[in-house]
């Protein structure tokens, strides 16, 4: 067991403890677990939080990115633009709605799809955009809004590591989930906002989009034990979305404290061989993951496990030379993403990582970085 983890949600549970256990007692106490008064909170207070017209709770991230795309209209013969640096999830939940993944490069510096990309992915069964504002870092959105409304396409944003990161876009700031049609968010328990088990939410700015999604969530009801449409069962639970409204008080603290600590790194790994996240005037990044690109990674992951350093991998195999997905990456050129997925490491972050750790955690990088390889 690494004496610093890369991450550590129980820790981000215990910073809350009382809270949280308050808020499991009276749901339990209440006696409505689905879909109940802690959902529709939640849904209220996170839209709020956001900017969005509305949130729709549904029972992960990949089902809010499945049903962000279906309630925007996106289905069979589709084509969605989207990234081979990405967790599959965003591939699977493209192909449940039955549309093709069709995958581009990333952009060397922000590691989130690039812009000039998308002009030769471009067929006339495209349908939507999906950037992943990946690691916590928003995509290059004014750039691909533009294209998007050039071709008439959707943007879905794919939101599952960036809970609480903006973009400056025509002179506001604005979190992300908010600057296209749909968006799709996670609460894995690792996750800047995250449950204790699976969740996730649709986000939009639409109405009609998140009536859909309320539809699509719960069998394609509108009105109850009565389909309207071929549906699916995904639904928030109560616990989770009592558990989730104590923690979105506390979402900004924590991102400050990310921040804080990518700071303290920024500064402690200045000057080595290393490239450090980027960070530019029209993104607020959030840091779910802070990840750097180093040569000769599984020397310095030796290195660092050896002092007890914990550290991860998002993500060492791109999609398109997975086993299963060779398909769609059949003679696609992702000369970025193939070139990063083989240097990146995940360092330790997390909202009550100390800054005496986050500086241990830097003086191992430094070590095995300039040590004789």
């Amino acid at each position: 067991m690494p004496q610093i983890p890369q991450t550590d949600p129980r820790a981000e549970y215990l910073a809350c403890r009382t809270e949280i256990e308050a808020a499991i007692r009276h749901v339990l106490e209440r006696g409505r677990y689905i879909l109940g008064e802690e959902v529709a909170a939640f849904e209220r207070e996170f839209a709020a939080y956001l900017g969005a017209q509305a949130a729709v709770g549904v029972a992960s991230g990949t089902d809010a990115l499945h049903l962000a795309l279906r309630a925007c209209g996106v289905g069979a013969g589709d084509e969605v633009i989207t990234v081979a640096h990405t967790a599959v999830a965003t591939i699977v939940a493209i192909e449940q709605c039955g549309a093709t993944p069709v995958l581009v490069d990333v952009d060397e510096r922000s590691y989130t799809l690039a812009p000039d990309a998308l002009a030769g992915a471009l067929t006339p069964r495209t349908k939507a955009i999906v950037p992943v504002h990946l690691y916590g870092q928003p995509a290059d959105m004014a750039a691909l809004l533009a294209f998007a409304r050039a071709h008439h396409l959707l943007v879905i944003e794919d939101c599952a590591q960036a809970h609480g990161a903006a973009y400056l876009l025509d002179g506001q700031w604005r979190k992300v989930g908010t600057l296209g049609a749909a968006a799709a968010f996670s609460f894995y328990p690792t996750k800047n906002l995250g449950a204790v088990g699976d969740g996730g939410c649709v986000v939009t700015t639409r109405a009609d989009v998140a009536e859909q999604a309320r539809s699509l969530r719960e069998y394609g009801w509108r009105e109850r034990y009565v389909s309207s449409q071929r549906g699916v069962n995904s639904r928030l639970d109560e616990l989770q979305a009592a558990i989730l409204r104590v923690k979105l008080r506390r979402l900004e603290e924590g991102n400050e404290a990310r921040r804080a600590l990518a700071a303290l790194y920024d500064r402690a790994l200045a000057g080595l061989p290393a490239t450090l996240p980027v960070q530019t005037p029209e993104r607020r990044h959030v840091f779910h993951q802070y990840v750097i690109r180093v040569p000769e990674r599984d020397r310095v992951l030796a290195a660092l496990a050896a002092a007890g350093i914990g550290t991860g991998i998002h993500y060492p195999v791109p999609v398109h030379l997975q086993a299963a997905y060779r398909a769609l990456g059949a003679g696609a050129r992702l000369p970025v993403t193939e070139k990063i997925c083989g240097e990146i490491i995940s360092l330790p972050m997390y909202p009550q990582l100390t800054a005496s750790a986050a500086e241990t955690v830097a003086r191992q990088v430094r070590l095995a970085l300039t040590s004789a390889g």
